[in-house]
């Protein structure tokens, strides 16, 4: 047999226990401003709250625009970087066989024709912005200049380039090839 369950009559009293809750009064007048009195404040301090909002986002969104624009114009600006990279060897490999013409004859019609070809394509290294480095007879700066070797050059103040073994280039601020030199050094002395 089954207990018969408690109806609502026979079911033992559970004392209530009084719940104490305790709240700060400053805590709540940090977090919840109080609401103005007046309807009017209320509306005209959340007009001025969604006007800085959009003050704010106007700006921002300002800054975006030109942040964009200097970036699709630097992208522009170099954009060719690689492909010119890439024709410096080849421009190199022209040269020799210019200056290999040269010792032929100046006279030839193949350096002649070589030569007018070089200049079409310096003529157009330059309109791109590319500008050679120049480096023959200059203190020697790192950030332009790869040094191959160093020579002893008792004529040459030390840290000068004496030769220039392979030119380099820049476009426009940016270096794209730096130039191969031969630096003038000092002897070294025996011990």
């Amino acid at each position: 047999m089954s207990e018969p369950s408690p109806t609502p009559e026979t079911q033992p009293e559970i004392p209530e226990s009084p719940v104490t809750v305790e709240t700060n009064p400053e805590a709540e007048a940090v977090t919840e401003p109080a609401p103005p009195a007046d309807p009017l404040e209320a509306a005209l301090a959340e007009v001025t709250q969604w006007k800085d909002l959009a003050y704010r986002n106007a700006a921002e969104l300002d800054n975006f625009r030109k942040r964009a624009t200097r970036e699709a114009q630097e992208t522009r600006a170099f954009a060719n970087a690689d492909l010119l990279r890439s024709l410096f060897p080849i421009l190199d490999n022209f040269e020799m066989g210019l200056e290999a013409a040269r010792a032929e004859s100046e006279k030839s019609m193949i350096f002649m024709g070589m030569s007018m070809v070089h200049r079409q394509i310096t003529d157009f290294l330059r309109e791109q912005g590319v500008q050679e480095i120049e480096a023959q007879d200059k203190p020697f700066d790192p950030n332009l200049h790869d040094a191959v070797s160093q020579e002893v050059s008792p004529d040459v103040p030390e840290g000068t380039v004496i030769r220039v073994t392979r030119r380099g280039y820049k476009l426009k601020d940016r270096l794209l090839r730096a130039a191969s030199v031969i630096v003038s050094g000092t002897p070294t002395q025996a011990a």
